[in-house]
């Protein structure tokens, strides 16, 4: 076995170094192309196994192939998973990157790297473990064109070894990762031995950085949040879906035709559902329409060029009232951008998307979970409302691993909204599409197919009147627009409620408002506040748009406000100020990130502690 830093520093008459068990950063720096994520996914997966809630963040070109990846693993005993700024444990294949990449580390850190590199020249203050990756690899690879595939499970076993992962969970990781393929599993599984057994001989243990077995685990999964969508999709009752690839979204809809081919085929062998790929996002959002005006629960999944693309049917199906979903992946922009960063840089132009008076509803998930549920609620309120939702999801929650609690099975009713039958017009006698009967705002509709001779009605985006008659009267326009504001105001009252967290003492002079993915920086970011500033902030977190009467209240019992959101020009907070007091928009503050990197809590600590003056 290999000398243990016990030992080592026994041996200089030194003191053991402090044990950092369970609380760590890893970055594996590589090569795009050169199949890490296998690697990187074991080694994540392995680590969970243990029951240390861990979270993986993947850094990556928007090239096919050539340009540095970075994929990063924390491990947090306090199962904080939040995006760590600091990096302990640096995992160094790509040679283009690795002298970067290990003079950005704090002092203390460990590089494991491939050999030939000689990074141990470049610092006296990390702590160096060279690998001869190519030596070690071709003996268990004697296929030439698959080593550079094969190489990197090398790393997982000398960073098993090192850390001390379990190589049974190792093994189990790997055997799921390459769960149809026994010949791929067991090659990759001789590559991971001799990385371990390569450390163990070769390698003296001299960090401090060690995983050891928990139980805060017990029971989880482990899914991204564009898998966990197209599930919730499928039980929110999806039937026609249109899109068209784009990053980061393709892989919601990828998923979901293969969720859809296993539990969506009827008796008689033929598909209860319809995906179509369509030629660009414009035609998939008219589809979209088609298909909800027509009944069927119909969705779309873009990012923000998509939703650049589809503002005019959008704004069709806002005033003709038409429903729908789409799924927007938020990515960075303007233009194509950063198309694999991630960002929440859509909510502004979302909630208003298309010419003329629009509003839009949004739902902002930040979990896998929230995909999931979320999912139900978009189509149930599109129905309900008769307009589109849209879900405000990002790259980092849709193409990265979480840790989640199994979903529960929906237990509420689908809601199809106000939906005459040939019974109710039987009653009534007839119906005026777009009068608001109970005070709403939102009017009666029916379903193409309806068999009753008062059930049609004409669908129009140009003016009309309250029994859908073509009008160009400035009255019906008015009192139409007025209407459908009102729909909107009700949904106030429908839409998923903020969630509000306090320190559980007196109320705090400083709020925190927050959504989606910046969550998980949020939550710690406040445990940092509390130990190192004795600074208390409540926290409200939104989970939809339009507001809710929480959000003005958190306000008004505040003196100062931060709003924290991934964009530059403070979109969230723009929309908050639309929705307050006048005079209450002089206690809202913003903090703003745009490096594209997901939130972490640290900076979210610097910012607010440097406005506070501390």
């Amino acid at each position: 076995m290999a000398t243990t830093d016990v030992a080592l520093h026994e041996a200089f008459g030194q003191k053991e170094p402090k044990r950092v068990v369970n609380n760590m950063s890893i970055q594996v720096a590589t090569v795009n192309g050169s199949g890490s994520q296998s690697s990187n996914t074991v080694l994540l997966r392995s680590i969970f196994q243990m029951g240390v809630p861990v979270s993986g963040k993947n850094l990556f070109p928007s090239n096919i192939a050539g340009l540095p990846t970075w994929y990063t693993i924390r491990a947090n005993k306090d199962g904080y998973i939040a995006r760590k700024k600091e990096i302990d444990f640096v995992i160094a294949m790509n040679a283009e990157t690795a002298q970067e990449d290990v003079m950005s580390v704090a002092p203390g850190a460990a590089v494991l790297y491939d050999e030939p590199l000689n990074l141990n020249k470049l610092r006296g203050d990390l702590i160096f473990y060279p690998v001869p990756y190519d030596k070690l690899v071709a003996p268990v690879c004697p296929e030439a064109k698959l080593r550079k595939l094969v190489k990197n499970m090398i790393y997982v076993g000398a960073a098993a070894q090192l850390l001390g992962i379990d190589m049974a969970e190792v093994e189990k990781a790997l055997r799921k990762q390459f769960a149809t393929k026994v010949k791929a599993a067991n090659l990759n599984l001789a590559a991971v031995r001799a990385g371990f057994d390569y450390a163990a001989t070769n390698l003296t243990k001299q960090d401090p950085y060690f995983i050891q077995r928990m139980d805060k685990n017990q029971g989880m999964i482990i899914i991204d949040g564009n898998s966990a969508a197209a599930l919730g999709c499928m039980f929110a009752g999806v039937t026609v879906v249109t899109w068209y690839p784009i990053t980061p979204s393709s892989s919601l809809v990828e998923t979901l035709i293969d969720y859809m081919k296993e539990y969506r085929i009827g008796p008689d062998g033929k598909a209860t559902f319809a995906i179509v790929q369509a030629e660009d996002e414009l035609a998939a959002i008219g589809m979209v329409l088609g298909a909800g005006w027509a009944g069927a629960r119909s969705m779309t999944a873009t990012a923000g060029p998509g939703i650049s693309l589809m503002a005019e049917f959008v704004g069709l199906s806002y005033y003709a009232e038409v429903p729908g979903v789409v799924w927007d992946i938020q990515r960075v922009g303007p233009s194509t951008g950063l198309p694999t960063r991630t960002s929440q840089g859509d909510i502004l132009s979302t909630a208003f998307l298309s010419h003329g008076d629009t509003k839009n509803i949004l739902l902002l998930p930040c979990s896998v979970a929230e995909c999931f549920t979320m999912a139900q609620d978009a189509f149930n309120l599109a129905e309900q409302f008769q307009t589109l939702v849209f879900v405000m999801s990002d790259l980092d929650l849709g193409m990265n691993n979480w840790m989640s609690d199994p979903f529960e099975y929906p237990k509420e009713p689908i809601n199809r909204g106000k939906v005459l039958t040939k019974e109710d017009l039987d009653r009534l006698g007839g119906f005026a599409r777009y009068q608001d009967v109970d005070g709403d705002g939102v009017g009666y509709r029916t379903l193409p197919g309806t068999e009753h001779p008062a059930a049609a009605y004409f669908t129009r985006g140009t003016g009309h009147n309250e029994k859908s008659g073509y009008s160009e009267r400035p009255d019906d326009f008015e009192k139409n627009m007025e209407r459908i504001n009102k729909k909107f105001d009700t949904a106030r009252s429908f839409v998923p409620r903020p969630e509000l967290i306090t320190s559980g003492k007196s109320k705090s002079k400083i709020g925190i408002i927050a959504y989606g993915t910046s969550h998980w920086a949020i939550i710690e970011a406040r445990d940092q506040l509390r130990d190192e500033y004795n600074l208390e902030a409540d926290y409200l977190r939104l989970k939809a748009y339009p507001f809710s009467r929480e959000v003005h209240e958190f306000i008004e019992q505040h003196d100062r406000v931060y709003v924290i959101e991934q964009n530059r020009d403070a979109q969230m907070l723009s929309l908050i100020k639309l929705d307050i007091k006048p005079e209450l928009v002089t206690r809202l503050r913003s903090i703003a990130h745009i490096h594209g990197l997901p939130l972490d809590a640290r900076s979210v600590t610097d910012e607010l502690t440097s406005m506070e003056g501390k």
